[in-house]
């Protein structure tokens, strides 16, 4: 289960990346040359809205399933000033709690993103008439994300490279 849990976003990810480069080759096609064309032979123009929609959604999920990503390998940034020159024990404690507290600020997120989809359900996007509860979702599915994983490091002894003596 937890290997699905580690393996799955990475490949959503990888996914959103994808459609998030289509999609923009795509609204620029269709801005700068089908606009172009239909301009200069009079016809109606071609409407391309669902491309800010499409990249608006695909950004959030992106951003939010990479965010948690990002907690579980260790890449956010972290500054170690002080922290180092402590026993092992504080180190692992001070570890402990400020993971505890990622895990909070994603359940959090969590929470506030369930309530946006619950508040905006009967609202759809212009373009694409997609329920905005989808682009909220993102925020539910992120900050659980980020909860699983932040708790998952809590739990984890310190990284080799963060005990120092």
């Amino acid at each position: 289960m937890l290997r699905i849990l580690s393996v799955v976003p990475k490949f959503a990810v990888t996914a959103l990346i994808s459609l998030a480069i289509v999609n923009l080759l795509f609204g620029v096609i269709l801005r700068y040359f089908v606009g172009a064309i239909t301009d200069w032979l009079d016809l109606d123009p071609v409407p391309f809205t669902w491309v800010e929609e499409v990249g608006e959604l695909s950004l959030a999920w992106l951003t939010l399933i990479g965010a948690a990503i990002g907690i579980a390998s260790r890449s956010h940034f972290s500054l170690s000033v002080f922290v180092h020159r402590l026993p092992e024990s504080a180190q692992l404690w001070i570890h402990r709690f400020n993971h505890a507290l990622i895990a909070g600020v994603g359940l959090l997120v969590a929470w506030y993103g369930f309530k946006l989809c619950l508040l905006n359900r009967t609202l759809a996007t212009p373009g694409l008439e997609i329920n905005l509860a989808w682009l909220y979702a993102s925020s539910v599915v992120g900050g659980v994300l980020i909860a699983i994983y932040g708790l998952a490091m809590m739990l984890s002894p310190l990284p080799q490279g963060e005990q120092q003596h």
